[in-house]
């Protein structure tokens, strides 16, 4: 998978899609996955602002959708599963919290939704290399 494309298709896709989505469509589109654009759009449409909108104590869309991602592409759930704690862990990490509303400030401050993308982005890809 090239990291490059998959991260800037992932930028691109933000100026128009959610969290969830972007980074969901971004990996798959450099994926085998099955899925096409426009279902994957459907898949992740309520996980964006922490699901269903609601911020408050949702997950952050682009943690849900990196993690649909790896679900989508993987083949081997006891791997996904492990690959899905260390991205959780990574990102905790990093943003010190997966909470939609911690990190957004209930959705009042955006600027930081698309560095949670590409760093989920950057993370899945790098897990499955």
């Amino acid at each position: 998978m090239n990291k490059e494309k998959v991260l800037k298709d992932i930028e691109e896709l933000r100026e128009s899609k959610s969290c969830s989505q972007s980074t969901l469509m971004g990996i798959c589109k450099n994926a085998d996955c099955d899925l096409t654009q426009e279902q994957l759009a459907i898949l992740a449409s309520g996980f964006g602002g922490g699901m269903g909108g609601t911020f408050d104590e949702g997950t952050c869309g682009a943690l849900t959708g990196a993690i649909m991602a790896l679900g989508l592409i993987g083949n081997d759930g006891g791997e996904i599963s492990s690959q899905t704690k260390e991205l959780f862990n990574k990102f905790k990490d990093k943003y010190s919290s997966v909470r939609c509303d911690v990190i957004s400030k209930n959705g009042d401050d955006k600027s930081l939704c698309t560095e949670c993308c590409l760093f989920a982005g950057d993370v899945v890809s790098d897990l499955i290399k």
